[in-house]
């Protein structure tokens, strides 16, 4: 194919390019207005730049094509991601117009631009069907967060989960480009398409199987999977409690488009010796992740060590490798983004001047302080738990249904033990809201757009867990698109 880009191929990154205009002109308005009361006129703006993009998806809903010389492929599987990462991006932005009041934030139109950037390396990664491609993404992604991380200047607990983030992330960025230039040597291509009918040929050779083991290794830091985990707690208590809600979510779900299109398109020949690598990490990350949530007093690290758990139950679907399989892991990755937005959200109401927010005992009362935000709370809990009639529990019947189909029956029997264990921790969180009395600090005022946001994710959060038809629908036309053939509807 010719190199560079087509007058065509400006067309079909037109989203891409509406996002990156945005984000610039959010800078450009940010020095035009006054410093002090603009944050909530650039977040409105943020949010409007999120929604055009949104909307300049609408041209590609059915399209299937590959662009920039075979860089970007435009499919409903890049699609269905690319929603994800604008809806979670918005509700980020939302809740982060009190929690920055409360901060203090001088920036907050470096810090939206941030998100925009962040969200533009995820649509990047999901469409990504080339190794550079990808690694862009993947940059552009991360950068972001390290500075998200680490925006609350005055916050040491901020400051020193950016430096781990940078640090191990660096580290596991060097472990997957490694993996990736073997890749590159032994098929001569970083297309991952062209790579495939080669590197399929030569299945037994040893430096394949080390590339594929880096390359593992590599995604599994990004995944926050078991032992690669060890940087998700403390920079998800560190961070600015938004960042923390959008990295558990939209880096998650573009690591995950990412580890889809590298393995299956890219490694399909290696199916037998990936398969065997994700399913001994999904066993090890769901359990190491529910058990150590036991002893969390602290949400937002019990929620980390939870992100952790639900990362191997997806894993399961990757492990499957089948249509039903990659159609279970987009399913589970949207419903997740509901509740878990919607956890970090309940605590960014709790973070007051004279209260953080984040520790169990901040939960005390709730149901009698704030009615709505404890209903909520239960809701997302519920869950995350995988109990119906909510999204949690389709999402992960789904996930286990898949296991069950491609024969794996062990570790779909302890993918639902796993899932027992966990009630364990998110019912103690329901127990402190409306058994315990005590109170800590003045009473929590919800701002319109907070609870907008909340709204809109418990509306979801309730409706496919009733109704998830259109969802099972979208989602299967998404994995069709990944080339893994047609999706059965079996246990349906």
């Amino acid at each position: 194919m010719p190199p560079g880009l087509s007058t065509s191929d400006f067309y079909y990154i037109l989203p891409e390019l509406v996002l990156t205009g945005g984000s610039l002109l959010l800078l450009i308005i940010d020095v035009l207005l006054p410093k002090r009361g603009s944050g909530g006129v650039l977040a409105w703006i943020t949010v409007l730049v999120l929604g055009a993009t949104a909307i300049s998806l609408s041209p590609f809903v059915s399209t299937h094509t590959v662009v920039a010389g075979g860089l970007l492929a435009v499919d409903q599987f890049a699609l269905f991601f690319k929603v994800v990462f604008l809806f979670a991006a918005a509700v980020t932005v939302l809740i982060s117009i009190p929690y920055l009041d409360v901060e203090g934030a001088r920036s907050p139109g470096e810090y939206y631009f941030l998100i925009l950037c962040a969200t533009l390396g995820m649509m990047i990664m999901a469409g990504g069907i080339d190794l550079i491609t990808i690694f862009i993404g993947l940059e552009t992604m991360a950068v972001s967060f390290y500075i998200l991380t680490g925006f609350i200047k005055p916050s040491q607990r901020s400051n020193e989960a950016a430096v781990k983030y940078f640090l191990l992330g660096a580290f596991s960025l060097g472990i997957l480009l490694y993996g990736m230039s073997l890749m590159y040597g032994l098929s001569g291509t970083t297309n991952l398409r062209h790579m495939a009918p080669i590197l399929s040929g030569m299945s037994r050779d040893p430096r394949l199987i080390l590339a594929v083991i880096l390359v593992v290794a590599g995604v599994g830091f990004k995944i926050a999977a078991v032992p690669f985990h060890m940087w998700a707690p403390d920079v998800y208590e560190g961070a600015p409690t938004p960042v923390t809600a959008f990295l558990s979510v939209g880096s998650k779900a573009a690591s995950f488009a990412m580890l889809l299109r590298i393995f299956l398109e890219g490694l399909p020949g290696l199916s037998v010796d990936w398969r065997f690598l994700f399913e001994a990490l999904s066993i090890v990350t769901m359990t190491a992740g529910n058990f150590a949530a036991l002893t969390q007093s602290n949400l937002k690290r019990m929620l980390a060590y939870s992100s952790i758990a639900h990362a191997g139950y997806v894993l399961m679907g990757v492990v499957a490798g089948t249509p039903r399989g990659v159609t279970a892991v987009l399913i589970y990755l949207l419903v997740y983004s509901f509740m878990q937005l919607g956890a970090f959200a309940i605590i960014v109401l709790l973070r007051r001047r004279d209260v953080v927010g984040d520790e169990l005992k901040d939960f005390s009362g709730l149901a009698f302080r704030n009615p709505f935000a404890a209903f909520a709370m239960l809701v997302f809990m519920l869950s995350l738990g995988g109990i119906p009639p909510t999204a949690g529990f389709m999402g992960k019947f789904w996930l286990f249904g898949a296991a069950i189909d491609a024969g794996y029956y062990r570790l779909a029997f302890i993918g639902v033990l796993n899932s027992a264990v966990s009630l364990y921790y998110y019912v103690r969180v329901v127990v402190f809201m409306y058994i315990k009395t005590e109170r800590a600090g003045s009473e929590p005022v919800m701002s319109p757009a907070l609870a907008f946001a909340l709204a809109v994710v418990v509306v979801a959060t309730i409706a496919l867990g009733v109704y998830p038809q259109l969802l099972f629908d979208a989602a299967e036309a998404s994995a069709r698109t990944l080339g893994v053939g047609p999706v059965t509807t079996a246990l349906r």
